[in-house]
């Protein structure tokens, strides 16, 4: 049977979602965690699948994030013998999990059903800070001191609506030759000193929402026109745009089907 589950984690102790062929370590030569290596782990656990392997049960996550990119609603698939009852699953399962991952829902899912390649839609949100002074309680998000203008932000925003080739936001990292995206939401607001970003779209490239972030804020930090990212997405080129932010503030809140 197909199970697809919901997760949540906090990114900031993950050296990404993805699991590592090789055992990789820090550069304080600790060994580094994935979200992928500890949910198999708990699975395993708790299942005890009967053919003895090296990973008798395998997860297939909806995309894959990044060393401290958190998730409220990243989306696995994994196939085992057994039939799972939810309560008892989302019970077992949190009381095996480490406290920065958590399982919000399980459900049975057609064979056919693909976490990645089933998905439609992709929602990011990214955070950050706008305020002179530092507070204990920022955290780890990004801290902008200078002035936010939130309807100028949301009309530069406005220029990424629709299915663009978004060359001029992807890091190199990216593999997929496909730079096509197409973007159904991109919306921005201030809640207390909180700016708060909202991208939603069929897929993302490589870095892409920390690098569009990072072009919003050159574009308000120099006081540059909003057009200017509609310059930087028809130029295609990575070298007009902003930098790529911090990735503490980001966060996968949904994915549909």
């Amino acid at each position: 049977m197909r199970y697809a589950l919901t997760i949540q984690y906090d990114g900031r102790f993950f050296s990404g979602s993805q699991l590592q062929d090789i055992k990789s370590t820090d550069k304080n030569n600790k060994s580094v965690r994935t979200v992928q290596e500890e949910l198999e782990k708990a699975l395993c656990t708790l299942i005890k699948p009967k053919i003895k392997t090296k990973r008798p049960i395998k997860t297939v996550f909806s995309g894959r994030t990044d060393k401290g990119v958190s998730a409220e609603g990243q989306v696995v698939h994994f196939d085992c013998e057994e039939v799972l009852v939810a309560s008892k699953f989302l019970r077992s399962i949190n009381g095996i999990l480490p406290p920065d991952i958590s399982v919000s829902d399980i459900k049975s899912v057609a064979k056919m059903f693909h976490a990645q390649k089933s998905a439609k839609l992709r929602h990011y949100r990214y955070k950050f800070i706008n305020r002179e002074i530092r507070n204990v309680f920022d955290k780890d998000l990004l801290r902008v001191s200078y002035s936010i203008d939130i309807q100028r932000m949301q009309t530069s925003l406005n220029y990424l609506l629709g299915e663009h080739d978004f060359s001029a936001f992807k890091s190199s990292g990216t593999l997929n030759p496909s730079k096509i995206c197409f973007i159904h939401k991109a919306t921005c607001k201030k809640v207390g000193d909180e700016i708060v970003i909202d991208i939603a779209g069929n897929r993302f490239l490589y870095n892409m929402v920390r690098t569009i972030v990072g072009t919003l804020l050159e574009i308000e930090g120099h006081n540059l026109k909003p057009e200017h990212m509609k310059n930087v997405l028809e130029s295609k080129d990575r070298t007009k745009a902003g930098m790529t932010v911090s990735p503490l503030g980001l966060t996968l809140m949904k994915v549909e089907y």
